[in-house]
């Protein structure tokens, strides 16, 4: 490995989609061969997959590529991953049963606890839920893994250039269930939740309304903010940050980091896909993989 400047693998995601070209385009950028040596990887060369068309050869291609930068990167090889999107329903057509990246990662570096968070300079999200149907989250949301993905989050974030995180935990529920009335799950789990892990030493306030807690974090009051369920945390980092936000996983024994965005089939080939956030990710990824650096914006 280059002494000066890391390998960082550039996986070039669903080939169907707007993955190879993003890729390509990160890995040309000047931003990017500054602090690192870019590595692609894709499909074996002479393979063809249909631009924007969905399929399970896409869907097992993607999987693969994934597995090699893994492979890679647990054997020191590389000393990051950053990763183009994959499509969730290419993944089970193909007969895979993860639901996309972070579940893969983990299965695939034995981790026993993996959390996705969208970092971006205004505004750090960790998502206690992620790929589910939204009727499913309250079961799901339980004290246990809020335990699970508070310690992870508070673990990690020094890591990023934050050494003592102050977090906050979106409530589930209008008002934040508003003492009972309107949902009972901050009384039930969320607020026994933020108790336990204050009792801990972890500096975590709520459950706070959804409404103005991201708001709160974005001015500087919270470092992250943990979210119960995939839109609620994205919605505010897409509108404040898309393009330049960037999805990282946390608890892996690896750095990976990928995109704010999805295979954009409709596109695919065109030449036309913006690769702002894929160089953001292999730029983080790089700076991740420095034990000197840390991202700013923290």
């Amino acid at each position: 490995m280059n002494a000066h400047k890391p390998i960082v693998a550039i996986t070039a995601g669903d080939p169907a989609g707007i993955g190879p070209e993003i890729a390509r385009k990160a890995a040309d950028d000047p931003r990017v061969t500054d602090v690192c040596e870019p590595k692609i990887y894709g499909p074996p060369a002479g393979t063809r997959f249909e631009c924007g068309v969905l399929s399970a050869e896409a869907g097992r291609a993607a999987y693969e590529i994934v597995c090699d930068a893994v492979r890679d990167a647990c054997g020191g090889r590389v000393a990051a991953i950053a990763t183009a999107p994959v499509s969730k329903l290419a993944f089970a057509r193909a007969g895979l049963p993860w639901k996309g990246h972070t579940d893969l990662l983990a299965h695939l570096t034995g981790a026993p606890r993996a959390a996705m968070m969208f970092w971006s300079d205004p505004l750090k999200v960790v998502l206690a839920t992620v790929h589910v149907p939204l009727a499913e989250v309250p079961r799901l949301l339980t004290q246990d893994l809020l335990r699970d993905v508070i310690d992870l989050t508070a673990r990690e974030l020094p890591r990023f250039g934050i050494e003592r995180p102050r977090l906050a935990l979106a409530g589930l529920n209008p008002h934040a269930g508003e003492d009972g009335l309107l949902g009972s799950e901050e009384e039930t789990t969320l607020r026994p939740a933020v108790h336990e892990a204050r009792s801990r030493g972890i500096d975590i306030g709520g459950p706070f309304p959804g409404d103005t807690i991201f708001g709160r974090a974005a001015r500087g009051e919270f470092d992250a903010v943990v979210a119960c369920y995939h839109d609620q945390g994205l919605i505010p980092v897409k509108l404040l940050a898309f393009g330049r936000s960037v999805n990282v996983t946390l608890g892996l024994p690896i750095i990976r980091t990928s995109v704010d965005h999805g295979t954009a089939f409709d596109i695919a080939g065109k030449g036309i896909a913006d690769p702002s956030s894929m160089i953001e990710a292999v730029l983080l990824a790089a700076r991740l993989s420095k034990p000197q650096g840390h991202p700013s914006g923290s």
